[in-house]
Order: C-alpha cells, then structure tokens, then sequence
C-alpha cells in the first residue's frame, strides 16, 4: 500500500515533545481516580455498601470514572476533519503547539490502553463485588453485611444487595442482569478491537482491523446502558438526616421489635444514576456528524483521468473531482465500490496543488491493493467508480515552514514528497519569492531498482530546471539501493565514471547500502549552523527511531544555532 497515513507525530530536539498534552491527560486520570476513590471510601452515604463490599466499592467506581473520562477522549483523536480545521486556525501557532496534532493516532491509542486497564481494575473490582454481595445474602451470623442483605425481605423498596436469594450466583447475576451482560459485551468488544489493532494484522489483514474497529458503535452503547439497572446503591440525603449510619447503624444488629428509638427506622437506599452518556454524548455526536460529512463529501463525483501503471507493480491514479483542494503531503482515503462497500483505505497524495488534478499512487500489499490493480489491469470499457474522503492535514504539510528540510522515504514512503518536490518545481516555474525553504534533502532507500523507475522521470525535470533556475544546489538528493545482486553492483562500478547513474540514469550515483545517519546530520548541521531543519520521514518505524536519534543528538542546546525538528508519517 502507498504511504497510508494512520497516524503521525512530531518531535523536536526534545524527546518529549508531546509531554505536555501526556502530563495534562495523565494529570487528569490520577485526580479522577484519587478523588472518587476517596469519595466512596470515605463518603458517609456508601456506609452500608461498604459495609457489605468493603475497599472493592472504591476500586470499581473510581475505574469507573476514569472509564468514563477515556471514552469521552477515544473518538476525538480520529476526528480527521476536526484535525484538519484545527491545523489550519493554528497555521499561525508556534511550531510544537502545531505538532501536538500530529499526535492524533498516538494518543488514540494511549487512551486505548488506558480503557483496557481500566476495564479490567473495573471487572477485577465488580467481580469481588458480587461475590461479597452473594456471601451476605447467605451469612446467617446477624452481621451488618447480613442485616443489610435481607432488608428486600422488609420493603422492597429498600434492598441495598442486589442478590436477594440463595440459590443465585456469581455468574447468574454476571450473564442475565444489564450491567453483567452490557458489561461482557463491552469487555469482550475493546478486546478484539485491541488485539486487532496490533502492527502485524493491521499489515498483514487490514480488513479485519478495518471491521473489529467497528465494534466501537457497540462499545458505546453498552456503555450507555451499562449502568441505567442501578446495582449499586446508597443511602439517600433524606436518610442520612433521620437515621445516619454513624450514629444507628449498631440498631440495625441489635434492634428489638418494640424499639422506639429515632435510629429503629430502617435506611433508605437509592440508586447511583447512571452517567456514562453525559460524558460520551458530545464526542459521539460530533464524531457522527463527522461522519455524516465523510458520506456526504464521498458521495461527490469522481472522474478518473488517468491510469498509469509503474514497474514494480505500482498503479497511479489521477483523479478529478469538483471543489477539490489540496496543500503538499496530504491523504485521502479511497473506496472502490467494485471490490468493497465499507472499506476505505488512506493514500498520500502524490500530486502538487498546483495541478488540476489529483493523484496516489498505490502498491500492491495485500488483498484490496491486489484487487484494485487488477480492476484497473482489466481495462473494461467502463472505468470502475472511486470513491474519495478527503484531503487531510498531516505532518508534511509544514515543509515549506523550515529554511532546510530532510525528506527520507523509505520504499513507496516517496509519496508525500512527490508531492512536494512536484509543488517545488511549479514554483521554481512560476519564480514564487514567497518560498521560505532555501534548501532540500532528499533520501530514498529502496530495495529493488524498479522501485526507483516511476519516480526518475520528475528528479530529472528537478534537475533540470533548478539548473536552469541558476539553483542547482536547492536540492540535493541519494539514493540508496539496500538490497542488490553482484551483476547490478559490478555493472555500476564498470560504469562508475560515466556522466549518468547506471540504476537510474540521474546525475547522482546510487549509493549501495543504507545511509550513515552520524555523517548526514554532521553535513547538514555544518553547512546550516544556524537554521531549523525539518526532518520528515515516511517510513518503517526503526528508520524512524534512528533519525529521531540522530535529531536529538544533532540539535544544539544553544537556541541560536542548528536544531533538528523531527516528523514522521506512519504507513
């Protein structure tokens, strides 16, 4: 598949650029769960539940909370529209506020995990929960938990165990109650949309991430339902005023039938209001009208104008379609009718703003890119429809805000910078003195030699006109073949001296191995002491890592000189 952006992120010459947003998220969940445990352990209306649960009240409900609080974020990270709009109000921010959004698909998952360890402090707690509701239903030593569970004998109106029987159990209650079954079904659905998300099945079976990740309608749904049954209670305020707890909880134990004390009337309970829409109703509402607006805007009309397709098995598709808008790096997600209703797929776009029209590129990894490059193959007298969501911002769109900047792509992680090398070229045409960018690097690493075919054509044109332009040194390029046979390395070194690259047929020579990282960012802080330089990678994530290393070694603390800001697009 073409670079398909699912997430991105951004970082600076600090490691921990996206600290603050993680410190205030994380800051917030410790006050959630400090607080509300407290409050239920130490509140005087949950006395008689905690008589009969114990410490295990707290757990469950301060999880509760938090569980509350993390699915009011979840959606919001995948908000796409959202992003964009609020990328482009803060066109004029500072740089690392700006790059905060770049963490959308990072944070989505941090408050994933956050749900799934909830979850379970939550079900550890509920679990413990009614087997101690069960146990005083049975006791018969005339303790508090025991009075207290007989009390539905009385009223009721008045119960404060929801087990009012002997013969129930554990996983009765858990498979035939509201919030036992909601419950099951919520656990089991962040479950398999977890375990579906990992990189090896989103890679290698994407739709069956595509599909389980719908299981978020669901999710919150049952949530919503979750707790409207009302298991667990405590006193009410009206009460509390007449019989509290501290004061006439020992009549409960030892209350005679004549007794005419204040305390020998019986506490009344109610229920805790369920309140897991208040926090999800906003967030669901915004990300469905998010979704009405995808459906709309994908029903517009695509024309196909073009097909092209590249060696290495890479099929390029221009594309046209009204009101459409674009800035350098963005994506757009793509459906194709012909193979799938439902499934939509991100591709980076490989055109410039400049053209009148828009292009991707896609490779063939996996089932959907195996069966739309067969669909176009077949060249049938109709073209097959194609559905197009989009364009959204991403990381690459911030290129042109450095005086220096790094590209590195990895394989068909070329895309976003066709896109803005192409845009590049149109303003070198059009002598645009509004260009902030002084100088580009660009690295390319790819396996084969037919990977580099599709992209020679426009490096050529750069060349070309950059030295026709007077800038020849605008743009410095490598190109770097990782993977080779001794024919192809031996041909190379026969032709080494000649004006053009053997593998190519560009000016610079293909360099055989990958890149010394040390040595590039050496060379690039000398010749720019003084300037940002913006790193952008689309690549795997052990690239990523080594030039998130090198940014962070390579930038001075000094705030007058070098600093490396570093960027990534995830496939």
């Amino acid at each position: 598949m073409c670079c398909s952006v699912r997430g991105s992120w951004g970082q600076g010459p600090s490691r921990a650029l996206g600290f603050p947003l993680q410190a205030a998220w994380l800051g917030i969940n410790v006050f959630l769960f400090t607080y509300y445990f407290l409050f239920f352990d130490q509140d005087e209306r949950y006395f008689y539940t905690r008589a009969i649960l114990g410490s295990a009240l707290a757990w469950a409900r301060a999880s509760a909370k938090c569980l509350n609080f993390n699915s009011m974020l979840i959606l919001l990270p995948v908000c796409r529209n959202l992003l964009s709009f609020l990328r482009g109000t803060c066109s004029c921010c500072r740089r690392t506020l700006r790059k905060q959004l770049d963490h959308n698909l990072t944070f989505h998952k941090l408050v994933a995990y956050a749900l799934a360890l909830f979850t379970a402090v939550h079900t550890i707690a509920h679990l413990f929960n009614l087997e101690r509701y069960n146990d005083s239903q049975q006791a018969t030593d005339g303790s508090l938990a025991a009075v207290l569970s007989k009390m539905h004998l009385k009223n009721s109106n008045k119960w404060l165990n929801p087990i009012h029987s002997n013969q129930t159990t554990v996983e009765y209650v858990a498979f035939t109650t509201i919030p036992g079954v909601t419950g099951v079904i919520i656990t089991l659905a962040l479950i398999l949309m977890i375990t579906s998300s990992t990189e090896f099945i989103r890679r290698n079976y994407f739709e069956v991430f595509w599909y389980t990740h719908h299981l978020f309608l669901v999710y919150f749904a049952g949530l919503v339902i979750h707790g409207i049954a009302g298991l667990v209670r405590g006193q009410t305020e009206d009460s509390m005023e007449e019989v509290h707890p501290r004061r006439c909880a020992e009549y409960l134990v030892q209350k005679h039938e004549e007794c005419r004390h204040v305390c020998c009337k019986d506490p009344e309970f109610s229920s805790i209001p369920a309140e897991s829409w208040k926090w999800v109703l906003a967030p669901v509402l915004l990300y469905a009208f998010e979704r009405i607006l995808r459906v709309w805007r994908a029903r517009q009309k695509v024309v196909v104008t073009k097909v092209i397709m590249h060696p290495a098995k890479v099929l390029e598709l221009q594309m046209q379609k009204k009101g459409f808008r674009m800035e350098v790096g963005q994506y757009i997600f793509v459906n194709c009718p012909a193979i799938s209703l439902l499934e939509w797929h991100p591709f980076t776009l490989t055109s410039a703003p400049e053209e009148d029209f828009f292009s991707i590129h896609i490779r063939a990894a996996g089932d959907w890119t195996e069966r739309i490059i067969d669909t176009f193959q077949q060249q049938k007298p109709e073209m097959p429809r194609i559905e197009v969501d989009g364009p959204f911002g991403t990381a690459s769109e911030d290129v042109f805000q450095y005086e220096v900047a790094m590209l590195v792509g990895a394989g068909i992680g070329v895309t976003p910078f066709a896109s803005i090398l192409k845009s590049i070229w149109y303003k070198f045409q059009q002598a645009d003195q509004t260009l902030k960018t002084k100088k580009i690097y660009f690295y390319w690493l790819c396996r084969d030699t037919g990977a580099f075919a599709w992209f020679n054509d426009l490096l050529a044109s750069l060349e070309q006109k950059m030295a026709e332009s007077g800038k020849a040194d605008f743009l410095t390029y490598r190109l770097f073949l990782t993977g080779w046979d001794t024919s192809i390395a031996n041909n190379a070194a026969l032709h080494y001296d000649t004006a053009t690259d053997t593998v190519t047929g560009l000016r610079h020579k293909t360099i055989f191995g990958r890149p010394m990282w040390n040595a590039e960012f050496s060379a690039v802080a000398t010749a720019h002491p003084r300037s940002v330089v913006g790193v952008f990678l689309c690549g795997p994530g052990a690239l990523a890592k080594d030039l998130q290393r090198s940014c962070h070694q390579h930038s001075s603390l000094d705030p007058r000189k070098v600093k490396f800001y570093f960027n990534k697009e995830n496939f």
